[in-house]
């Protein structure tokens, strides 16, 4: 790979950093915000939630826009956007105004920012044979983000309360703006790709949703978005009814964000060498077996890192091969689109992960149902993806 493409890798985990690392790092705001305006752990819940769904909606226009014109431009609306929802979320109204802000507008600026802009920019500058790990590589951003910003967080919510750990948040996010100057990656012409001559958009997403594998690839990330939501939104509160210390919730977040940095990493590589679906089972299928440990023994200190370090490295180990099968499966052309809409079955799991936690723990006081829902769909997507067919569509095979 040349200096320009490793350029766009580099400045495109970056932004990554920025947009999902704050973001998976919201629920550390939950309990002093609580404490401070009196509202039900239902209300920010379903706030997160509005912003996991906003995200997985807008993404795939977001992924549209970025086909069309490039990616820069749709990086640098995303970042102002986000930075405008941060602000907002800092000095909230009300629920409407902090669903407003938190839900709407953050959903919209991490989707402009966030996986299928950045990873479509990077499957477009690099070669097929080095693309499983560049996307590896950029993927790791959001796992930086979440390992950096994660002791950042609840050490400025610590010593100066979370209004000015909202505000200063926001001015590191205004940086995105430079470096999405960088991701100078141009759209894909028609003649870029082998097969890809003639096909219209439109063409493109029939050609995907009579794709069976296509459909079942998205059922199975449906699953990813329930995990990751419901762990990152809860995981602190939870360990508050345990009586464990929030600061241990913070390096919980933490710690998966720098294990995921090295599985992330390492399933890029593998998805290059081996069967991206099957590492993908067993991605699943492991996660089942992480959570069922952690809720069956003693909620304590070290069985908490214990299974974040399990978590984080199956934590976004996921998005460099359900992406790479994506361009297997429909090549480049239309792949920041394509993925974007997979990304949305991603989000609308991650919707429910979040509110559900919130609904339940409201309901019962405990987030036993929770976890248990999230064994369940863990097993279902490790079968759904058995079936998927890892090979191109007969558009790509003819050429």
């Amino acid at each position: 790979m040349g200096r320009k493409a490793w350029i766009v890798i580099l400045c495109g985990a970056l932004i990554l950093s920025i947009g999902m690392g704050i973001r998976l790092n919201h629920g550390l705001f939950i309990e002093p915000m609580r404490s401070d305006l009196g509202w039900q752990v239902g209300v920010f819940a379903l706030a997160l939630a509005i912003q996991n769904l906003m995200w997985g909606v807008a993404q795939p226009f977001a992924g549209a826009l970025a086909d069309k014109y490039g990616s820069m431009p749709v990086l640098m609306g995303g970042v102002f956007v986000y930075v405008l929802g941060l602000l907002g979320m800092a000095f909230p109204a009300g629920p409407m105004m902090f669903h407003l802000s938190a839900g709407v507008l953050i959903g919209l600026g991490v989707a402009a920012m966030g996986l299928p802009v950045v990873l479509g920019a990077v499957a477009r500058i690099v070669p097929e044979e080095k693309r499983s790990v560049a996307l590896g590589i950029a993927s790791m951003g959001g796992s930086f983000g979440q390992f950096l910003f994660a002791p950042v967080s609840q050490g400025l919510i610590n010593q100066y309360g979370w209004v000015f750990a909202l505000c200063a948040l926001a001015a590191i996010s205004f940086l995105g703006v430079f470096l999405a100057l960088q991701v100078r990656s141009k759209p894909t012409s028609h003649d870029d790709q082998p097969g890809d001559v003639h096909q219209s958009l439109g063409e493109a997403l029939n050609e995907a949703f009579a794709t069976n594998s296509y459909i079942l690839l998205n059922l199975g990330f449906f699953v990813c978005g329930f995990h990751i939501a419901f762990i990152v939104t809860h995981l602190p509160m939870f360990l508050s009814t345990c009586n464990i210390s929030p600061d241990v919730g913070a390096t919980a977040l933490a710690t998966i964000g720098l294990a995921n940095m090295v599985g992330t990493y390492v399933a890029g590589y593998l998805g290059g060498k081996y069967s991206k679906k099957y590492l993908l089972s067993m991605i699943y299928f492991s996660r089942v077996i992480a959570i069922l440990i952690y809720i069956l023994m003693p909620v304590t200190v070290f069985t908490t890192i214990a299974f974040s370090i399990a978590m984080g490295v199956l934590w976004l180990s996921t998005v460099p091969l359900t992406s790479g099968l994506v361009g297997v499966m429909f090549g480049t052309r239309y792949m920041s689109t394509l993925f974007a809409i997979t990304l949305f079955s991603h989000q609308v799991g991650a919707f429910f992960g979040a509110w559900l936690g919130g609904y339940l723990y409201d309901l019962t006081g405990s987030f036993d149902g929770a976890w248990l829902a999230s064994v369940g769909l863990g097993l279902f997507s490790a079968v759904v993806h058995l079936p998927i067919k890892e090979m191109g569509v007969r558009r790509l095979q003819e050429a």
